[in-house]
């Protein structure tokens, strides 16, 4: 079983995005999604699955953050 994490997306290149985690980055690809520098997204086998809410990712951080 995989766990997403949601990241923030610091760079667009084409069909890649540079996705910020705490520590430490990873490049991922995306399909028809339109997703920008600043969106937090889930991303699973480096693909970007999900693109958050802000309401989304706020939830999900502090969840993180109590484990």
């Amino acid at each position: 079983m995989c766990i997403a994490v949601p990241g923030k997306v610091i760079k667009v290149e084409g069909h890649k995005v540079t996705v910020q985690y705490p520590g430490v980055s990873s490049v991922a690809l995306i399909g028809e999604e339109i997703v920008g520098v600043g969106d937090y997204v889930l991303v699973q086998m480096g693909i970007v699955i999900k693109v958050l809410t802000p309401k989304e990712a706020t939830a999900s951080m502090d969840a993180w953050k109590r484990i």
